[in-house]
């Protein structure tokens, strides 16, 4: 089941074997379905998001335009994860094409690496908006908004586009994949060469991402956090720390169960292997599903965009 290359250098499979969740196969088909109310949520949600932004004019403006931004990220992390999941586990198709498991790779890591970007972006556009309101158009212009996206795009996908390049160079020795979609090394851990440039740039990337992202994250929410503490009114502060609190929450969702997965591939020899991968899941999944409802539900905007949007659908013939 090998396919040997012209240089003779070295060999890839045609194809790996997704495990799943080890020590929980008798529960696959259960899981599952908590698995795809979570995703049709997301979709549902993200979507309805896109749509309401489109619709409202009144939206077009740099927030809502990167919560755009975030929605579509979320949708392309969803589904390059979940349909694969849902047919391993209910249809016991756990074959998936080198091709197919590295382009699975570079949508999960690289994409993941540029939502990180994008929070960091919104939290210095809250930052801007709520400590430096009479300057926010002119230093946060609509234009720059495009700029701001495509320059985290740049960041996450070029910083982890290499990652997949380095699995073609690795000769493997097994096939079967103890996760239940491509993560890295998970992958890595099949080939019997020599896999420390794969190790090295692997942990460097999501140290770098991730470390740097968090702390321009934790300073941003700070000045925030001292912003609205000098307000007068307990109402608005009230209304800020929800609001704040509930973005903070979901970006520790976000962060934390990551990194948990991330360096217990690398260093974790003692978690629990299906603990590592209901976490790797918890990450791609849930954050996905909470966006639409925590930046878009919960803000007036689109609320009142959503039902102007319901009016008129209900409205037409």
């Amino acid at each position: 089941l090998a396919v040997q290359h012209t240089n003779h250098s070295h060999q890839i499979p045609a194809s790996f074997l997704l495990m799943g969740i080890p020590g929980l196969e008798a529960s696959h088909f259960w899981l599952a379905f908590p698995f795809c109310s979570m995703y049709a949520l997301a979709l549902l949600g993200s979507m309805a998001v896109l749509l309401v932004v489109h619709s409202e004019p009144t939206l077009h403006r740099p927030i809502y335009l990167f919560l755009c931004m975030l929605s579509t990220i979320d949708l392309v992390l969803c589904t390059s994860t979940v349909p694969k999941l849902l047919a391993l586990f209910w249809a016991n198709a756990a074959e998936i094409a080198f091709g197919a498991c590295a382009a699975q790779m570079f949508f999960i890591h690289g994409f993941s690496a540029v939502e990180s970007g994008l929070l960091l972006t919104m939290g210095f556009d809250r930052y801007l908006a709520i400590c430096q309101p009479l300057h926010y158009g002119s230093l946060l212009p609509p234009e720059s908004v495009g700029k701001l996206g495509a320059a985290a795009a740049l960041h996450g996908l070029g910083l982890m586009t290499p990652l997949t390049r380095l699995l073609a160079k690795l000769t493997y020795c097994n096939r079967v994949v103890a996760h239940s979609y491509c993560e890295h090394m998970a992958v890595v851990k099949l080939a019997c060469g020599d896999t420390r440039p794969n190790n090295i740039y692997g942990i460097t990337a999501a140290t770098l991402v991730v470390g740097t992202d968090s702390i321009c994250i934790a300073i941003s929410y700070a000045l925030i956090l001292q912003a609205v503490l000098d307000l007068s009114s307990k109402e608005a502060r009230a209304k800020a720390f929800g609001t704040c609190g509930s973005h903070l929450g979901v970006i520790l969702l976000f962060y934390t169960p990551g990194l948990f997965s991330f360096y217990t591939q690398h260093l974790g020899q003692h978690v629990p292997r299906h603990i590592h991968i209901l976490l790797a899941h918890l990450y791609l999944i849930v954050p996905p599903m909470l966006n639409p409802i925590i930046y878009g539900m919960k803000t007036k905007q689109i609320r009142d965009g959503t039902l102007r949007l319901l009016k008129r659908s209900s409205a037409q013939p």
